[in-house]
């Protein structure tokens, strides 16, 4: 993808309307983020963006830096939200994971989770990657 379509792609995140698909995300989102909280995580970072990647929540867990993929669908239907983290999607996370850890000296240990919401159901799974 060049940099121009990667810019295209993502100018919704910068103030252009969110179409009800992302609308559903976002509520995702802050539904795992507050389920997250009350369970003790703190809050680094949220919709981290990177050419190649984007990380929903950067959480702290203790001594984890943890990188949170977040998917809610509304039924089952079609895999639902577990079978929705294909393999193409956890090698985009773990690149943009790469290029979080850059920018941090000395690297904390590190987890990949997942929030999975279906049909109001909230599933929280560590270290899946």
């Amino acid at each position: 993808m060049t940099e121009s379509n990667w810019l295209t792609k993502n100018l919704s995140k910068l103030g252009r309307p969110r179409t009800s698909k992302q609308a559903t995300g976002d509520e995702g989102e802050d539904q795992a983020l507050q389920y997250l909280l009350a369970e003790g995580l703190h809050l680094v970072q949220r919709n981290f963006l990177c050419k190649g990647g984007e990380i929903d929540l950067i959480m702290r867990d203790r001594q984890h830096l943890v990188f949170v993929e977040v998917r809610k669908r509304s039924s089952a239907q079609f895999g639902g939200a577990l079978a929705s983290v294909t393999p193409s999607k956890q090698k985009r996370l773990i690149h943009a994971a790469q290029v979080y850890l850059q920018s941090i000296k000395p690297q904390p240990a590190c987890r990949f989770d997942l929030v999975a919401i279906e049909a109001e159901q909230l599933l929280w799974l560590k270290d899946v990657i």
